[in-house]
């Protein structure tokens, strides 16, 4: 009998030892893989890849998957750097920025069966999953902020080019001026940018600062003490021209430029955020869910409700305690669909 008893508590031992074994094989082999590819600029560029970078990382800390990025020095890269991680099976190739849609759109078509996602462009195919952001939201604030905070009674916005990316933004800040103007009567008015006419001042370009600063020192000279210019780094320059005229703001688009734009902090009055880090982790979570059966086409939409967008933090006393306040009310009433930002409008009116 205790022969038998010994027997069968070896077999108990060897069976625990060979399930933990199996299970540490298992938990190997379904390691969730994911890989971001950059834009240009590099995974430190306090922009656009810093930010979906994070969002990466917080997944590999708080859904235990495997994280990695490759760098693209050029865009020759993009490509190669796709590559790469398709023949390493990976579960979810995230690339970051629209230069990559070609390219993203090109291996998703060859590789149905691998989950992409690109950040900051809509989907591009079954197994691609865009990251969109409605700016519209978050510049409808800016632009509440703004009114509330001029001392001349006159704001401005200027674009890069007259496409939709850019004039969300800016349909956004003035309908949330106009809507100040409405619960406080007063009339500031924005130069720059006309909904109505879909009209305004656009560079023609994303790239030079020295535009940036032309039009900034027209707007100051017009009377203008804040500015937002949706234009990329062209944005910088503006930066420059409004820290040399020492009375006026400068409001931040994309990420919050306190950091990526971090000599020009002094005077930034926000940022108009999409975060891309939400955005990117919400995916991962996503295709973790569902397991790994691709996305049928989908489109992830950045709000003010699902954290999507957002504003940076305001600078320190230039508006009142009482107008923040009203700021988190505006913001509730746009998620709940009471206070319109105009874009819908725009959008049927002009597309």
């Amino acid at each position: 009998m205790r022969k038998n008893i010994l027997t069968v508590v070896s077999l108990l031992v060897l069976v625990s030892m060979l399930l933990v074994a199996c299970g540490g094989a298992v938990d190997d082999a379904e390691t969730v893989k994911m890989g971001m590819v950059t834009d240009m600029g590099g995974v430190d560029d306090k922009s656009f890849n810093a930010t979906s970078w994070a969002g990466m990382e917080r997944a590999a800390r708080e859904l235990g998957v495997e994280a990695t990025y490759l760098e693209s020095q050029q865009q020759a890269d993009y490509a190669t750097n796709i590559t790469q991680y398709v023949n390493q099976e990976y579960d979810l190739i995230v690339t970051v920025g629209f230069l990559l849609a070609d390219d993203t759109a090109d291996f998703a078509a060859r590789y149905p069966d691998v989950n992409f996602a690109i950040v900051d462009f809509p989907s591009l195919g079954d197994n691609v999953r865009g990251l969109t952001f409605s700016t519209d939201e978050a510049g409808f604030l800016a632009g509440y902020v703004a009114a509330a905070a001029t001392q001349t009674g006159k704001v401005a916005t200027f674009g890069g080019i007259n496409i939709p990316p850019v004039s969300i933004f800016m349909v956004g800040f003035e309908y949330g001026v106009n809507y100040y103007n409405q619960q406080h009567g007063a009339n500031v008015e924005v130069l720059g940018w006309n909904t109505a006419d879909n009209t305004g001042v656009f560079v023609g370009n994303f790239d030079s600062t020295d535009d940036g600063r032309r039009v900034a020192e027209d707007f100051i000279n017009e009377g203008a003490d804040i500015i937002m210019p949706v234009a990329g780094p062209v944005g910088l320059g503006s930066a420059e021209a409004v820290l040399q005229a020492g009375n006026a703001w400068i409001i931040g688009v994309d990420t919050d430029w306190t950091i990526s734009a971090e000599n020009y902090a002094s005077v930034i009055l926000t940022s108009v955020m999409k975060n891309m880090d939400v955005a990117v982790f919400d995916t991962v979570q996503l295709v973790i869910s569902d397991g790994f059966t691709g996305f049928n086409g989908e489109t992830y939409l950045g709000t003010l409700a699902n954290n999507g967008v957002g504003l940076g933090q305001i600078a320190s006393g230039v508006v009142s305690q009482d107008i923040l306040d009203e700021l988190e009310t505006v913001k509730q009433g746009i998620i709940n669909g009471t206070i319109d930002t105009g874009w819908a409008t725009y959008v049927a009116d002009n597309m």
